[in-house]
């Protein structure tokens, strides 16, 4: 049964629920509500809740645990001769689940259909090209073992399937039966109903809290694999970054010290753009600019924090890069090779973090009591001096806060990048050199069919990992900062 029909079936039984558990405390109170403890919503609510909530808590269950229980049974049927020298097991898995998928045309079905029925014409071949019409992208030709692993994984995914609707309903069905049964005129309907919302929205809450979590454990699981292979100081001293798919990587220079320069030479010319502009945009708006300026203003710089960072990149890659290349490249002063270097991508992503450092400072200045400067008024200041002497250095904590907020979002920026600044793992002072980032380094480690249980591939997590600790320190550096200011100004 398809997964949208299911969800369909559990909220018409929840929907009816409510229906015939309304109708049965009226009944069961005469009509009269006054005998009910709770209003009939109340009943009908419970009803509700207690066949929609346990149906769906064991539908996402179920779909987060099949997949793993049904790829552990494949992989221990597959054969160790199937699994090639180069490849790994999560590589065949990959195939079998795509071959799987394929399956279901019609094309390739008739050729399973006649070639289990030994006809001499369908052979693997034949499959391989149904799957291929069928969309799959299927990497040469499908062996005998990979087209029986897929046979065997679909059969059970659809055996789960039929299980877990059957399970979802009969649940369902189960909850609505019981809140029926509930509805007494003497049972507390409405102390349940909101003790089950406010577990509800407790959950919700949590679910940042919990995935958070999730993502900390990954990146800390798969590092420390990463650091049982290759060592903790060739990796954190290393001058050098040459990975290497070959012989599982031992032959890698895997030094991350050449991607932490890009990151932060890239991130601090980005930040000479974004905070002067930013700051001063941010001065007029607050300071000089009239209302009518200031709501057309204001929306309209803005609008640049809602652009996507893949145009930003092509801005970076087809304007700002070969502009660059007319003053500073070989027809100019000479000292840029190509339009892809750290310059291109400090001064696109400095234009994105205008909006940002702008609009916090804003914030900011306008958040000084506006006392302090009436008070530098009355002493004969004029407003450029108020505005340098008196509200400025009141709103600077948190400036500096809002600024070490952009730069934590500069250093996880990754689109602009990877498109403007170039993919050479470098150490130069040179800013019209082209360079590369943690982020680009992370993407490039896992595109493809690589081996994740080498070194090349779990690196990406421990690069992940060492840059989720400094975006963390500056987050809690700059959040520090505001929060003393605004218990000094509020």
């Amino acid at each position: 049964m398809p997964l949208f029909w299911l969800v369909l079936i559990v909220c018409a039984v929840a929907a009816l629920g409510f229906v015939l558990g309304r109708q049965r405390a009226l009944a069961a109170a005469g009509g009269d509500r006054r005998q009910l403890h709770s209003l009939p919503s109340y009943y009908g609510a419970n009803a509700m809740l207690k066949a929609a909530v346990p149906a769906f808590l064991l539908m996402i269950v179920w779909l987060l645990v099949q997949p793993i229980v049904v790829a552990n049974i494949v992989s221990g049927d597959i054969p160790q001769g199937a699994v090639a020298d180069n490849a790994s097991l999560g590589l065949v898995m990959a195939e079998v689940r795509r071959t799987a998928s394929g399956l279901d045309s019609a094309v390739a079905q008739g050729l399973l259909t006649a070639r289990q029925a030994a006809a001499p014409a369908a052979d693997i071949g034949q499959i391989t090209e149904a799957l291929k019409e069928a969309g799959q992208i299927v990497t040469g030709e499908i062996t005998a073992p990979v087209l029986q692993a897929a046979q065997s994984y679909r059969g059970l995914s659809a055996t789960g399937n039929l299980a877990m609707a059957a399970a979802v309903i009969a649940l369902a069905l189960a909850g609505a039966a019981w809140g029926l049964a509930q509805s007494a005129p003497a049972f507390r309907a409405r102390n349940v109903v909101e003790s089950g919302i406010r577990a509800l929205l407790i959950a919700a809450a949590s679910i940042a809290i919990l995935t958070t979590i999730g993502i900390v454990l990954s990146l800390v699981f798969n590092t420390i694999e990463f650091f049982r292979l290759y060592p903790a100081w060739d990796f954190f001293t290393g001058l050098n970054w040459a990975p290497s798919f070959s012989g599982r990587g031992g032959s890698s220079d895997l030094g991350v010290l050449p991607l932490l320069w890009g990151t932060f030479y890239i991130s601090i010319v980005a930040l000479a753009v974004a905070v002067p502009i930013g700051l001063f945009a941010a001065i007029y708006l607050s300071e000089y600019a009239s209302p009518r300026v200031r709501s057309v203003a204001k929306p309209m710089l803005e609008v640049l924090a809602g652009i996507p960072t893949i145009v930003y990149g092509l801005f970076a890659l087809l304007t700002v890069g070969p502009l660059l290349m007319r003053v500073f490249g070989d027809d100019g002063l000479g000292w840029m090779q190509a339009g892809t270097a750290v310059m291109t991508a400090g001064l696109v992503m400095g234009i994105m973090l205008i909006p940002f450092v702008s609009s916090l400072s804003d914030d900011i200045i306008n958040a000084v009591p506006q006392a302090m400067r009436d008070g530098s008024y009355g002493l004969g200041a004029t407003k450029s001096e108020t505005i340098r002497q008196v509200v400025l250095p009141a709103a600077l904590p948190g400036i500096v806060g809002a600024v070490l907020l952009a730069a934590s979002r500069a250093i996880g920026e990754t689109m602009i990048v990877v498109l403007g600044a170039g993919a050479a793992a470098r150490l130069s002072l040179n800013p019209f050199d082209a360079m590369t980032t943690v982020t680009a380094k992370i993407v490039s480690q896992l595109t493809g069919d690589a081996d994740f249980a080498s070194p090349e591939a779990l690196v990406a997590f421990a690069l992940g990992m060492t840059l989720f600790v400094i975006t963390l320190g500056l987050n809690v550096f700059a959040l520090f900062i505001v929060r003393k200011y605004r218990e000094q100004y509020e």
